[in-house]
């Protein structure tokens, strides 16, 4: 039973970053690579080198031979600590790009309207990347260099990847036009925002904070219908100078809507503070 579900979870991670990947993929190929947009990292590098080369070798080949050279250090340095995850995902993103280059090869944007694509190239490559970084995967490409840069330095990693994508961003004024250049800035300060917001979405949950009096047939509710637990302190009421429980539990947003409606119903007179958090560390939710 336990190899059982031993599997399953490997092939819901694989399964989600293959969907993340692919994310990654769409908006790179058909948005990122025809307006030559340049937010940063393998693929940044790859639109800078293939318009130098004057399209000599296409930008999918470049993104395959970087993060080949990339993995392989990788392994040499870093050793198990890379992560099979990592390798999955550098190597479907690089094979998917040469692939879409042969059988759907793109001779210019698919619109006239630049900020359209600009909002694809930005938004599928955010989602896809937030899927991973939630499941401690990642398409490679930068991300092995800022684990080098972990190992070996004193450097903050973050703004370490944000000053480099700045500067592939801020070449792109050099090597094509002002538009392009101001697009990829543009593009860059959003998909940063909206990495972190993704990720904050996916795993949003419901703290709740209840106050009553009677707190038994609360948490009977939470640890036999919705399978979560809660903690359980005494209070005392400023105004009223009775003696009261205080509930904290944290469950997901599903399961908080029907515990709202159950104390609703069963205890009107409690009263419930709820909060989002996406950072709950421990048994049943995220791991250290």
């Amino acid at each position: 039973m336990r190899n059982k579900k031993v599997v399953l979870n490997w092939l819901k991670e694989y399964v989600l970053i293959t969907v993340g990947v692919l994310l990654v993929v769409a908006g790179v190929y058909f948005f990122k690579f025809p307006n030559n947009f340049s937010t940063g990292g393998v693929t940044g590098i790859a639109i800078l080198m293939s318009s130098v080369l004057n399209g000599a070798i296409s930008s999918g080949t470049i993104v395959l031979v970087v993060n080949a050279v990339l993995l392989v250090i990788g392994y040499l340095i870093l050793g198990k600590n890379f992560g099979n995850r990592t390798v999955y995902g550098s190597l479907l993103m690089s094979l998917s790009l040469r692939v879409l280059e042969e059988i759907a090869p793109m001779s210019g944007p698919l619109t006239n309207e630049p900020l359209l694509e600009l909002a694809f190239a930005v938004i599928l490559p955010s989602i896809g990347t937030a899927v991973l970084f939630n499941i401690g995967a990642s398409t490679g490409g930068t991300d092995i260099i800022a684990l080098l840069l972990k190992k070996y330095t004193n450097l903050d990693i973050g703004r370490s990847l944000l000053v480099s994508d700045s500067l592939l961003s801020a070449a792109t004024f050099l090597v094509f036009d002002v538009q392009t250049g101001l697009l990829s800035i543009l593009g860059l300060f959003l998909k940063s925002t909206l990495v972190d917001n993704v990720i904050e979405s996916l795993n949003l949950n419901k703290y709740f904070t209840i106050i009553c009096e009677n707190p038994k047939p609360i948490c009977d509710y939470i640890l036999n219908t919705l399978n979560r637990s809660a903690t359980i302190y005494d209070a005392k009421g400023a105004f009223s100078d009775q003696n009261k429980r205080i509930i904290l539990t944290v469950m997901n947003r599903a399961q908080a809507i029907q515990l709202r409606k159950y104390i609703k119903q069963h205890d009107p007179s409690a009263f419930i503070f709820i909060t989002n958090t996406s950072e709950i560390i421990g048994r049943g939710f995220r791991q250290l």
